[in-house]
């Protein structure tokens, strides 16, 4: 079983964080504004999580079927869910598993690698079993628009994951290669899908997202990176409770 908690009454929301996070990361958001009830799930092979795959393909649906064991245990059947970058990847993938109310993209995207970031995929999986420290310390700081400002989250955020193990680094890239590309399935439903995303984002460009995503509500968030809910957590919360 996955390591979760939870707070609130209410509408169930469901929050899952990106890649080499946990369910900390959203510790950096006063989410009990929200009055909802708010699920923090680690993933598997992050925080607390273990990962317990046997299997020799890494996959998105894994983590998504570990998600949703959390939520029979609790006997959760309506909900919705916010994911940051991986988290909304695992997200998506639970949609197609149970049905979901709604799913907000906290910088992330719905389609498939293209065959450079899929490239890059397998570096990274390599690369965490020869020189791990040295990938996680230049990988964060590249995750903000501004680092400067933001150098004691990126040191607690390089601290955690440096607690997580290669195997678990590797299968979360590897997984995130193979993952599904959902683009029809949002672009069919677009009142269940919303995006937030930081125009200075160089994961994902903006104008991947428009141009893609026609007809699909997405806010952008003019002085923002990756890391959203760090850089302009007033704004997201703003959008969280417009949404919620």
């Amino acid at each position: 079983m996955l390591h979760y908690r939870s707070f609130g009454e209410g509408e169930t929301f469901v929050f899952l964080h990106g890649f080499l996070e946990s369910s900390t990361m959203w510790d950096y958001l006063p989410l009990k504004k929200l009055n909802t009830h708010c699920i923090f799930i680690d993933l598997p092979g992050h925080g607390e999580s273990p990962l317990t795959d046997t299997d020799e393909i890494p996959s998105i649906r894994f983590m998504a079927q570990q998600v949703l064991e959390v939520l029979k245990e609790l006997t959760i059947t309506q909900f919705s869910i916010v994911g940051h970058s991986l988290g909304a990847y695992v997200g998506l993938e639970l949609c197609q598993l149970v049905p979901c109310q709604k799913l907000i993209f906290l910088n992330s995207n719905c389609w498939s690698d293209d065959e450079q970031k899929r490239r890059d995929r397998l570096r990274v999986a390599d690369l965490v079993y020869s020189a791990k420290k040295h990938f996680i310390r230049e990988a964060i700081p590249g995750l903000f628009a501004r680092p400067a400002d933001f150098q004691k989250e990126i040191n607690e955020l390089i601290e955690e994951a440096n607690h997580m193990n290669s195997d678990a680094i590797a299968y979360a890239a590897l997984a995130m290669r193979e993952r599904v590309d959902y683009t029809e399935e949002v672009l069919a439903n677009p009142m269940r899908y919303v995006f937030i995303h930081g125009e200075l984002d160089t994961l994902i460009s903006s104008e991947q997202l428009t141009s893609r995503l026609p007809g699909i509500r997405i806010h952008f968030l003019p002085n923002a990176g990756h890391m959203s809910h760090m850089e302009s957590s007033g704004r997201v919360l703003e959008i969280f409770m417009g949404e919620i």
